[in-house]
């Protein structure tokens, strides 16, 4: 019979100050060995988190050497540390806004590493090179996806190798809000960033034709002009809806030789600007994957690129650790600004900012909110926070910079490619699987049992760190070599599986009337 796996081997420490660690396997009560001398006194499940010192009711739990959650009862060595004994509470955050700000030691120019991007007349580099046909409404959302669709037939695109394809970006709203609201704000950046973005070389946007979303209003709004790569059409005013798809076609069909010999050329990694993005988190996501971005997502701001983080309600709890970051006092108290609308905004609508983490998290190994967002800030690496943005806000800063968006990935997602991403790096433990088009994106998984079950759909497996394979560090710059191949044209797992149409959904805020 096989002896267990000294606990030694089985369990992570974080911090020397931690009072918990990390299963890094199922750990049995029977399990030989053990940390300070604490043997577990239930089984443990991978992720999950085992206290080696005794928490004390309404103390704190401490991971990565912060808190993670009070003790809702006593807590005895060997225990296991889950919803049934920790809960968030209320503590002072120490913002100590731009105390570890350090100055970034950017590479000189021929230091700097290179890929095959398209570089655009505005001197933007694309990773892609896509026609897109969007919807201004919801009305006009069939349409756009018939005339996408026909060109996915077998064939259609044989002529123009230099075209990644047509996509149908579609969404929910365009009608029935306030033109004055933020919400009206948030569509027309979003579509705007979409048709302006350097991973589409040529635009359709479709209309019903009476929607509250006039497609006139949104690109004098947004400071778009007709011209040969942006199109503009209404079904009602081209009759109906097979005339529109005809015409649709057409004007497709007219694009694709000016969209097709563009050409990849040797392009600074300066031109890549990474979205950071995780979904499906567990236990080992701030172990992991996480760290192990981070450390690629400062290899690239010392590239002189940039990296985007996001999901406001998912730093929640971490947002010290930024604003020490903050390279600016202002930078800061936008950040903290844009924390105190979402407690405002949370309880408007009965909800509360401590009640993120899903199922999901919580069978992972993620417990709270805090721990979700320690776990969460460690994809930005370490470099100085240079700028906060609104949802889908063109990014014009090079470095680390945060845009205010929803937990909730495609949203988060579809507002940071509309800011100017042309890359995504997704982490995951569960098993995310969205793709994003225009914008590639790579999967890393958290966990080599989870990449090897969904190896399809994974990119990086990270779990090279859990078992002691690999360092953060070497970790990171296979990440980074990765980023690098796909921005030069490498299919990414959801490209090859033709992923990435669907997963376009601007953040709907305010009143539908």
């Amino acid at each position: 019979m096989n002896r267990p796996e000294p606990l030694v081997a089985a369990a992570i420490r974080l911090h020397p100050d931690d009072n918990v660690v990390v299963a890094r396997r199922r750990i049995e009560p029977e399990t030989d060995g053990a940390i300070e001398g604490i043997a577990p006194k239930t089984a443990i499940m991978r992720g999950h988190k085992m206290a080696v010192r005794a928490i004390a009711a309404g103390t704190p739990a401490l991971k990565y050497g912060q808190i993670i959650g009070f003790a809702t009862r006593d807590i005895a060595p060997g225990e296991h540390v889950h919803t049934e004994n920790l809960a968030v509470g209320e503590f002072e955050r120490d913002y100590a806004i731009g105390a570890d700000a350090a100055p970034v030691d950017i590479l000189p120019p021929e230091e700097q590493r290179h890929f095959k991007g398209y570089l655009r007349p505005d001197r933007r580099v694309g990773t892609r090179n896509y026609i897109v046909v969007i919807s201004s409404v919801n009305c006009s959302a069939t349409v756009s996806r018939a005339i996408a669709g026909h060109f996915s037939a077998r064939g259609a695109m044989d002529a123009y190798p230099g075209v990644d394809g047509v996509i149908g970006l579609v969404h929910g709203g365009g009608c029935a809000f306030n033109t004055k609201a933020e919400g009206y704000a948030y569509l027309t950046r979003t579509i705007a960033g979409y048709a302006n973005h350097p991973n589409v070389g040529g635009v359709l946007m479709v209309g019903l034709g009476c929607e509250t979303n006039q497609i006139p209003a949104l690109m004098a709004r947004e400071g778009l002009a007709e011209s040969d790569r942006l199109h503009t059409m209404t079904i009602q005013a081209l009759g109906g809806t097979r005339k529109t798809i005809e015409a649709g076609i057409a004007h497709v069909e007219a694009m694709m030789p000016l969209v097709g010999a563009a050409r990849r050329s040797d392009v600074p990694a300066s031109g890549l600007t990474l979205a950071l993005e995780c979904g499906g988190s567990d236990g080992y996501s701030g172990i992991s994957a996480n760290p192990g971005l981070g450390y690629a997502a400062d290899l690239l701001v010392r590239n002189g690129g940039t990296v985007i983080l996001s999901e406001t309600p998912e730093i929640y709890g971490a947002e010290h650790l930024l604003t020490r970051r903050a390279e600016r006092p202002e930078v800061a108290e936008k950040l903290l600004e844009r924390i105190e609308w979402w407690r405002r905004y949370t309880a408007r609508n009965d909800a509360e900012m401590d009640n993120n983490p899903s199922f999901g998290n919580k069978a992972g190994g993620l417990t709270t909110i805090l721990e979700k967002s320690l776990g969460a800030v460690a994809k930005c690496g370490t470099t100085p926070l240079r700028a906060v943005y609104e949802y889908a806000e063109t990014v014009r800063d090079h470095g680390f910079v945060f845009m205010d968006t929803p937990g909730y990935d495609p949203v988060a997602v579809t507002g940071q490619v509309a800011g100017g991403a042309n890359l995504v790096c997704f982490t995951t433990g569960r098993g995310s699987v969205s793709g994003f088009k225009p914008a590639p994106s790579l999967k890393l998984a958290t966990n080599s049992e989870m990449y090897r079950h969904m190896s399809e759909d994974m990119d990086v497996d990270c779990g090279t760190v859990i078992t002691g394979e690999e360092t953060i560090e070497e970790l990171g710059t296979r990440i980074f070599e990765k980023m690098l191949a796909a921005a030069s044209g490498a299919a990414t797992a959801s490209e090859m599986l033709g992923y990435g149409d669907n997963e376009f959904v601007p953040w709907q805020l305010g009143a539908l009337m």
